[in-house]
């Protein structure tokens, strides 16, 4: 179904069931899979690849050009997943050449009302973003992480799998897998998000070993070096080994 006051450009490909409302703008080189809904005044540019059931509410702005002064034209891309909710006045940009050249979201995410996800950025899958949070660019979001309301990451920085931003928070060093991490007047982390972790169906068994690893990062007198070893001297099971890697691949360091 597409609306009568809809422009459709003539190159865009719409799955089955595809449903384009009122004055939506969808441009050349855009691919949207089956069953997804676009509300009204929704502008979606190419290159973008949408995947299938996904809702775009009112007012959404999907896959125009990133907002870099270093960009020139240059052909860069946006892939989007399946299942994902857009809330009304969403945006999200292409990437740039200097940074790969590819934007990402993937699967189950819910977005809402005024969320940025910038050039280049990585966002995975069952995330939540509240209102306004904003992801400048080169941010990789992992797995089943909630981004608070108003929130803003710095370019360049990751969040964690399970990880629970708070709202207001300005994040700028990586955030913790499972951990709960809020601005007051320093951003620090509070230890692991036990409540949220237990909604994901963690075990007791492994949100205790999660603990024991935090304990030894926030509350102990090491530095995180000294904790990382002795994290590790006590042959530390899966979920804590996520962990241990997210801290050992960090360039920027992690927010404590």
């Amino acid at each position: 179904m597409i609306h009568d006051t809809a422009v459709v450009h003539r190159l865009a490909k719409l799955g089955e069931d595809v449903t384009v409302g009122p004055f939506c703008r969808i441009g050349e080189n855009v691919s949207i899979g089956d069953r997804c809904v676009l509300d009204s005044h929704i502008v979606i540019e190419g290159p973008t690849a949408i995947g299938h059931d996904n809702r775009f509410f009112p007012f959404c702005v999907i896959g125009v050009q990133p907002q870099d002064l270093k960009y020139s034209g240059e052909q860069t891309f946006l892939t989007i997943g399946s299942h994902n909710t857009f809330r009304e006045y969403v945006n999200i940009h292409r990437g740039t050449k200097g940074g790969g050249g590819h934007t990402r979201v993937g699967n189950n995410n819910f977005i809402m009302v005024a969320a940025h996800i910038a050039h280049d950025c990585q966002v995975g899958s069952d995330i939540i973003m509240a209102n306004a949070a904003t992801l400048a660019g080169h941010v990789t979001i992992e797995d089943h992480s909630t981004i608070g309301a108003y929130s803003g990451v710095h370019q360049f920085c990751r969040v964690g799998r399970y990880a629970y931003v708070g709202g207001y928070s300005v994040i700028t060093k990586d955030v913790l897998p499972y951990s709960k991490t809020v601005s007051e007047r320093d951003t620090k982390a509070f230890g692991p998000n036990v409540i949220g972790l237990e909604r994901k169906g963690f075990t007791r068994e492994q949100i205790a070993n999660i603990k024991g690893a935090f304990r030894l990062l926030l509350q102990s007198n090491l530095n995180t070096t000294q904790a990382v070893e002795a994290i590790k001297e006590g042959d530390p099971p899966p979920e804590v080994k996520v962990l241990l890697d997210f801290i050992e691949a960090s360039e920027r360091g992690v927010t404590k």
